[in-house]
């Protein structure tokens, strides 16, 4: 790790995601509405895959953009949460969506992208330490 750069504590970063799913589920809403609206020109047979491609797409563009553009989320400057690369630079798009879905993953494995923070020696997600990013407290 970096000199200089602290790691956010696990609560830090546990409440942050609390403040994502929050907006992430607006973002799913107008998705979903968005979808339901282009769904009434293809017809009901394509609700379902319509839907779930642009909410996935809204979702992973919101993700890769934020962190690409400047690091942060809304959430992540409130909480004042940083991501960057293992080396300290601006995350690439490519780096992003990588992160994207393996957070996904670990999420969905019983956290375990969140319990391998606890044993990790910079405290950093499974996620990020596959991907080479960290999570940095932002100054």
């Amino acid at each position: 790790m970096t000199v200089g750069r602290a790691t956010p504590g696990i609560g830090r970063r546990l409440l942050c995601l609390v403040y994502e799913a929050l907006l992430l589920a607006a973002m799913i809403m107008l998705a979903g509405g968005f979808a339901a609206a282009l769904a009434q020109f293809a017809g009901p047979a394509h609700t379902r895959p319509i839907t779930r491609t642009l909410v996935v797409i809204a979702c992973a563009g919101y993700f890769a953009w934020q962190w690409h553009r400047g690091g942060q989320t809304l959430p992540m400057k409130t909480w004042r949460i940083r991501l960057e690369t293992a080396a300290g630079e601006p995350v690439s798009i490519p780096r992003a969506l990588l992160r994207l879905v393996l957070s996904a993953i670990g999420y969905g494995l019983f956290g375990v992208s969140v319990w391998w923070a606890i044993v990790d020696r910079d405290r950093q997600f499974l996620h990020d330490r596959l991907a080479g990013t960290r999570l940095v407290i932002a100054g």
